[in-house]
């Protein structure tokens, strides 16, 4: 793609550039810019955030967010060349949960490390499922009948 292209209004572009972006040496596997959106404002939920778009909407620092990376092997943004990260919504999910556990709920890096490696390896079966059903069918029907009683005042 030639330099002087127009990488405005959210088009698709090779020639991403973001400031601030050191990059890493993890070994993380590169990507083409094939499917890469291209920074701006009011992104979609499920466009690809670069680490300084995730860092500013999360308030965490970008060295942060690389630090994680090589503790939380659930969290791996895709890289181009250069090593630019970018963050599926699945990726800024996770940032988010970690932050959740690490600064608000007190866990440790070690104690969240387990937690999403424990949730990772519990498959939902419908043993896991088939006690809640009943209590469900209870909730179901109480406001099924608050619906109805509700209507009779209106």
């Amino acid at each position: 793609m030639p330099d002087d292209a127009d990488t405005s209004g959210g088009d698709f572009t090779d020639d991403i550039d973001v400031a601030g972006d050191p990059g890493s040496d993890d070994g993380s596997t590169s990507i083409g810019a094939v499917g890469i959106a291209a920074a701006g404002p009011g992104k979609a939920g499920a466009a690809f955030r670069t680490i300084g778009e995730l860092s500013r909407e999360t308030g965490l620092p970008q060295h942060i967010l690389r630090y994680w990376e090589t503790r939380f092997p659930q969290l791996r943004p895709l890289q181009r060349a250069g090593n630019r990260r970018y963050y599926r919504a699945e990726d800024a999910v996770l940032v988010r949960r970690i932050d959740t556990l690490l600064n608000r709920e007190g866990y440790t890096v070690r104690g969240v490390q387990q937690l999403l490696a424990a949730e990772k390896t519990m498959p939902v079966t419908t043993d896991t499922i088939e006690p809640v059903i009943p209590a469900l069918r209870a909730i179901r029907a109480l406001l099924a009948q608050a619906l109805v009683e509700d209507g009779r005042r209106a």
